[in-house]
């Protein structure tokens, strides 16, 4: 049976609150982030939700410099994919306060932006950051 855990708005909810949360599939235990109502591996709709680190390493990224229309007042900016350590794999946009070039690899931690901009969804964000400039502030700061 579904949850109410396993919905975007409780995912943007404990955004809001400063928490990384995935699905957590109750058949195969398998991670889903963001959750979905569904188990892609299972087919289950049985979830319980958990908080994670919010730590992992960067595999991907790229640097958008023509974004649309919703992002355009942050081009240019990165966006990369994150393996966390318990496992799932997620995209989010990478701020990188000392101005380092980033690295594959490199060890990142999630940080969260509630001061939205007034062109995208009224909704709280979640971002990286390589975790050597974890005591810098968010990029709206």
């Amino acid at each position: 049976m579904a949850s109410s855990h396993n919905t975007i708005e409780s995912f943007y909810k404990a955004i809001a609150e400063g928490k990384l949360v995935a699905g957590k599939c109750r058949v195969c235990n398998k991670l889903l982030v963001p959750p979905r109502p569904l188990c892609p591996h299972c087919y289950s709709s049985n979830f319980e939700e958990v908080v994670l680190k919010g730590k992992g390493k960067l595999l991907s990224y790229t640097i958008i410099h023509v974004a649309p229309p919703q992002f355009r007042a942050m081009a240019p900016y990165t966006v990369g994919i994150v393996e966390l350590e318990e496992g799932p794999r997620i995209l989010g946009v990478i701020h990188s306060p000392s101005g380092r070039p980033l690295k594959i690899g490199q060890e990142m931690t999630v940080s969260f932006d509630t001061n939205v901009h007034p062109t995208w969804p009224k909704w709280p964000r979640y971002f990286f950051k390589p975790a050597e400039d974890v005591d810098s502030k968010s990029w709206t700061s």
